[in-house]
């Protein structure tokens, strides 16, 4: 008691105010006059319309709260979106080598394309694929699109291809709808260049070129592109022919080895042949 009473002597100033603001919110309250009537009237507008001001803040964080649930969300989803694309995109392709496979003449091994080293003059490929899938040296690369290259390097579970935009390959092509033979080269750039073909014979825009069986490496009747141009080099007897690839070596995942190797005593006697 004598404590309560120590602090009632210390702050009675606030005591006091604290009694006289509660007596007039009473007799405010209890008040009929009509000038109290419309100050109660006016009090109980504004708090409401501070309170409608003010009711904003526990909704900003509310909103902070779902805009951030939304964006996971949707991150979540479109991550989705992506994979199930993805999926389709890996699926038709399946379908496609599955075809080719289906319909090949020779024994194929799939691979996937886990590394590119795409230099200026030696492009190759690494693929997933190595001797022990029965993958050696020279055998060559396929795609339902058309020829990649050809196999150059081998481990137990990994292989080395070099692809067509290499400074290294050529081999013996054909246009299919004439028979019309040449020599595919890679001459730097996007497109491949066919030789060798007489300025006298007929080249249109949009002829398949196809390997031939001339070639020791490839089997005959792959597809190696389409022409795109043909030039008659001045004071030549043969004419430049620019060779769009079939494949795109921009988007290549999947390929197939194809188990072709050459008959070994026609390759030894045409290198006899050459050589003497």
């Amino acid at each position: 008691m004598r404590m309560f009473l120590h602090y009632l002597s210390t702050f009675k100033e606030y005591f006091l105010f604290g009694c006289c603001l509660t007596l007039s919110v009473l007799l405010l309250a209890t008040n009929d006059n009509a000038q109290i009537k419309a100050i109660r009237t006016m009090t109980v507008a504004s708090v409401a319309f501070a309170q409608d001001m003010l009711s904003f803040i526990p909704n900003y964080f509310n909103l902070q709260r779902e805009n951030k649930v939304l964006r996971e969300l949707n991150l979540s989803l479109s991550d989705e979106v992506n994979r199930l694309r993805e999926a389709r995109l890996e699926n038709i392709r399946l379908q496609q080598m599955l075809l080719m496979k289906e319909k090949a003449e020779y024994e194929y091994t799939a691979a996937s394309v886990i590394g590119r080293q795409f230099e200026s003059l030696r492009q190759t490929i690494t693929l997933n694929v190595g001797e022990r899938q029965g993958v050696h040296e020279q055998m060559p690369i396929v795609t339902a699109a058309g020829l990649v290259g050809k196999v150059v390097a081998t481990s137990p579970e990994y292989s080395i291809g070099q692809i067509l935009m290499n400074r290294d390959f050529r081999t013996s092509a054909r246009l299919q709808r004439d028979r019309i033979d040449g020599i595919a080269v890679w001459e730097g750039g996007t497109d491949l260049i066919l030789k060798n073909v007489a300025k006298t014979l007929e080249v249109k825009e949009g002829d398949v070129i196809i390997t031939s069986e001339y070639s020791t490496i490839f089997p005959p009747g792959i597809k190696i592109g389409i022409v795109r141009s043909t030039e008659v080099l001045p004071g030549s007897l043969f004419q430049s022919i620019v060779i769009t690839p079939g494949v795109d070596f921009h988007r290549l995942e999947e390929v197939f080895v194809v188990r072709y190797q050459p008959d070994s005593a026609r390759v030894a006697l045409e290198r006899k042949s050459g050589g003497s």
